[in-house]
């Protein structure tokens, strides 16, 4: 093999690993996202010690709409998930697992609330003479 072909093969070698290798992210990416987690860990924190909002179900909403987020920079940040990551297939993965959580968890639901309302009301009296 002349010196030529060797180099082509080595480029070609190189061209192919540089298309598996995924970007890992910088020191400064892993700052960034730890200092956002423990910012966002942090404010709920304060929202629950501090009795923030008068209303609980108000509190409940805001710390889980910082869950969400928290959930989103863990996976950019620490995961390297995007949509250039695995070919796209790591971003299709978590879409599908979301996509059928909900239908998991909706579904349960509704069947739970049917199944409140439609069963037979008991009273007392009938609760006792139970086997």
């Amino acid at each position: 093999m002349s010196a030529h072909a060797e180099s082509e093969h080595a480029v070609a070698h190189q061209h192919a690993a540089d298309e598996v290798t995924t970007h890992h992210g910088s020191f400064k990416d892993y700052l960034t996202g730890f200092a956002l987690a423990v910012a966002l860990t942090a404010i709920p924190f304060w929202i629950v010690m501090d009795n923030a909002f008068r209303v609980p179900a108000t509190a409940v909403v805001v710390i889980l709409i910082f869950a969400f987020v928290q959930i989103v920079v863990h996976m950019v940040y620490f995961l390297h998930m995007n949509s250039k990551s695995e070919g796209g297939w790591t971003l299709m993965a978590l879409l599908f697992t979301g996509v059928m959580l909900i239908i998991m968890l909706s579904g349960s639901l509704w069947v739970m609330q049917h199944l409140d309302s439609n069963m037979m009301p008991m009273s007392p009296a009938q609760m006792r003479n139970m086997p």
